[in-house]
Parts: C-alpha cells; structure tokens; sequence
C-alpha cells in the first residue's frame, strides 16, 4: 500500500503519493479507480520517487484522473513542497519531471513559489500539427471560441480571450472538442480568459485529461503569457479562478514564478495497481 495525502490548490484535487520506497508503479486502472471514488477523486496524483537524475530532490511521475500522464502541473507541484515541507526536508527543491526541473520554495507566510521554467511558443513545440504563421493568433476555434493564443508550458494551452463573463461560454461543450481537435496532436489543455485590468484577469480552464477544473497552474502562466504578448496586461498578473488567486510573474529572463496556496485534506494509503484505499486521517 502506498501512502498519500489528499490534498488541493485552490480547489484543484491532487493526490500526493509517497513511492521513494517502492518499485511498483501505479497503474492506469488505479488512477481511475481513485479518481471515481468520493474521496480520492483527483485532477492530478503527484508520485513522489527517489531521484533519477544528478541535481534533482525528487522524481516526480504525475498522472491525469483519466490514467493518461501529464508533463507538468503547477499546483501539484506546490502540493508537493508542502508535503515535502511537512515532513521537515527543507524549503528549497529541484523536482524532476517529464518537463524538465522544476525549483520550487515554500515560504514563510505558508504560499509556495515555483518556477514554471520559459514559455514556448513556436507552433513546433506547442505543438501543432502543421506549421502556422503565429502562435499568438491560431483560428482553430468553435463558435465563441476562434482567436487562440498558443502557449507550452511543457505542456500545450490555447487560451480563448472573451470581453465578456467567462461563467457564459459553455466550456464544456468547447473543452472537450477543443482537446481532441486533430489540430493538437498531443491533446490540449483549453481556457478561457477576461482581462480585468493591466495586472488582472480571470480564467477558466479545461483540463486535458481531466476536464473542467477550479484551477490549473500552468493555464494561469499560459495565460498570463497570452495576454502580456498581445498587450491586454503586464508581466505580472494576480489571475482569478473558480478556486482562488494566483500570482504569476514573468520575469525578465523569461521564467515564469507561480505563488499561491495548498490545503491538505486527509491521508490515507492505497494500492497502486487496483486503487483500492484506506483512509487514515
């Protein structure tokens, strides 16, 4: 049985799960075992190995509530710092992931920061299917959503500014379309943004591989990034979702500093080939 801890950022459900001392791996079927299940029902489980790689902390493996794996996600990744935190392994990490290494720190008034690396933008590292002109405008859309600003944060964003209340596009009917659009041959994960202010907006996101979501970190820096290259904003954003506020800067070297919140739930173990769990705390 694996240990974890139930866990969410700003809404978004993460299951933080302690693999440093096992060799098994979890399994598609476990994942979605858990993510139908009241109380493990997750957007994201973050597995914590040992590491692999010279210069990292932390191995981590994360998997989507349908049993696909994701690259990166940003508040699992503060979920993780404080996990890690908690049990008194510092402040100051080097997580391993499919992106690349991701440095994080808790801090003293309990927010944690990480570094969300560069944003890509040419439509090869997106990516897309066919070659575009540019990334900042692709007419990919459906209906109210045509004019999409492409962004990878090591993993793939469209993000879909409306001058209007986000609460009115029916995204989900959009995202899912959108996600599966032969246009993206990695699936996509699809928002939709209102700029309220030069250092403001609000977000809402479909998640790929999980579906509609109370937040989703690398969409709040995709965003951000949207907007700051299209001249709606600056480089330094509070954005606002169904769940909470972010903040997100986009520092002059290009990388990208997310702060904001984590809340644990509850603990618990289970097995990482059926899903079958026990709650502990």
């Amino acid at each position: 049985m694996i240990p974890f801890e139930k866990m969410n950022g700003l809404g978004n459900e993460i299951i933080v799960a302690d693999m440093r001392e096992t060799k098994t791996d979890i399994t598609p079927k476990a994942a979605i075992a858990l993510s139908k299940k009241r109380d493990t029902a997750f957007d994201q489980i973050m597995a914590v190995h040992k590491p692999i790689k010279s210069g990292s902390d932390y191995h981590i493996v994360i998997w989507n509530s349908d049993g696909s794996k994701a690259q990166a996600c940003g508040n699992g990744t503060r979920c993780v710092v404080e996990w890690l935190y908690k049990q008194n392994l510092g402040d100051n990490f080097k997580l391993d992931t499919v992106a690349g290494i991701v440095r994080a720190k808790r801090r003293e008034n309990g927010l944690v920061s990480v570094d969300m690396g560069i944003p890509h933008l040419e439509w090869q590292e997106i990516p897309v299917s066919h070659a575009i002109a540019d990334t900042n405008h692709a007419d990919i859309g459906r209906g109210l959503l045509h004019d999409a600003s492409l962004v990878s944060m090591g993993n793939p964003h469209a993000i879909f500014f409306v001058g209007d209340d986000i609460k009115k596009i029916a995204l989900d009917k959009y995202g899912p379309e959108l996600e599966h659009d032969p246009f993206f041959p990695e699936r996509c994960n699809i928002s939709i943004a209102h700029v309220t202010s030069p250092t403001s907006l609000t977000l809402r996101t479909w998640e790929r591989g999980a579906g509609l979501t109370r937040a989703c970190g690398t969409a709040s820096c995709a965003a951000t990034v949207a907007a700051s290259r299209r001249g709606l904003t600056k480089r330094h954003v509070t954005v606002t979702l169904p769940g909470g506020k972010l903040d997100i800067l986009w520092e002059k070297d290009n990388h990208i500093i997310m702060t904001g919140p984590t809340e644990f739930e509850f603990s618990g173990k289970f097995d990482p080939v059926s899903g079958e769990y026990q709650r502990i705390s």
